[in-house]
């Protein structure tokens, strides 16, 4: 297959899904183009042309693509495209999110050609329990550019699209139900926070802002915990006993697993 372009596209509030994508377009010796970040509200609408492989990232929430995400998705739109799909989760499970994606890039016009679900560090995770800790690591990108540097000889078997296998990835339909959404938001701790805003700035739902004090509305926080990770005080922090839970179950290591044309 004749590719020209590779296009990088991501939801990434704490970077992990960035990483993974930008490792495995970096694996590929094809012109990169500059990013479609979705972290962020944009009405920008793009059409990736059937010329160009796409790299979609997204992370996944208890088990399912997060719903900003998939919501934002919609922005992008294929050709019958060629796509690598890419889950990451927080070392528990990524059960239907891989098939969730797989799907939904169908709908918006892309052909799926291979996909992984990669492991970065949890939301929830914290110095006192953390969980999937400063993932993905150096052997979790080196993972990522080996696997896009294979799907590219694996491509480079086939003239036409319409060549290729229907791509299988692990998961189930129905998916998992949504749970729905609780109250608890990140924190200020007024004594450390000296209001600079930058949590304000990064949040991908816009929806912290500065009163008295910093504060999130929980009607729209989707805790993906980058106002936490991101402040440069350690003022913002989420208390869950999630954190605990998350430790003492699912702290051993898990590695990727990776779906391609010969899987």
């Amino acid at each position: 297959m004749q590719l020209k372009h590779i296009q990088p596209v991501y939801f990434s509030p704490t970077h992990t899904s960035a990483k993974i994508v930008t490792m495995i377009a970096e694996g590929m010796d094809i012109m990169v183009n500059t990013e479609i970040d979705l972290t962020y509200p944009s009405a920008d609408q793009k059409t990736i042309p059937s010329d160009t492989l796409a790299i979609i990232g997204v992370p996944t929430y208890a088990g399912r693509i997060a719903p900003t995400a998939l919501e934002r998705l919609q922005k992008i739109k294929g050709d019958n495209t060629p796509a690598i799909i890419v889950v990451l989760y927080g070392n528990r499970d990524y059960e239907d999110a891989l098939l969730e994606l797989r799907n939904s890039v169908k709908q918006l016009g892309f052909f799926p050609v291979a996909g992984g679900a990669f492991i970065g560090e949890h939301s929830y995770s914290t110095e006192q329990f953390p969980t999937a800790a400063g993932r993905p690591d150096v052997r979790d990108l080196q993972i990522a550019a080996e696997f896009g540097k294979n799907i590219i000889k694996q491509l480079d078997q086939y003239t036409d699209i319409k060549e290729l296998p229907v791509l299988d990835v692990k998961g189930n339909f129905p998916y998992k139900e949504n749970k729905p959404k609780t109250p608890a938001t990140p924190i200020t701790i007024d004594e450390l926070c000296t209001q600079c805003q930058y949590c304000i700035e990064i949040c991908p739902v816009e929806t912290i802002e500065l009163k008295e004090e910093i504060v999130s509305d929980p009607e729209v926080c989707i805790k993906c915990c980058a106002c936490v990770k991101e402040c440069p005080n350690g003022a913002r922090v989420f208390n869950t006993p999630f954190s605990e839970f998350l430790f003492k179950n699912f702290h051993d290591r898990k590695e990727p697993e990776l779906f391609d044309l010969t899987r």
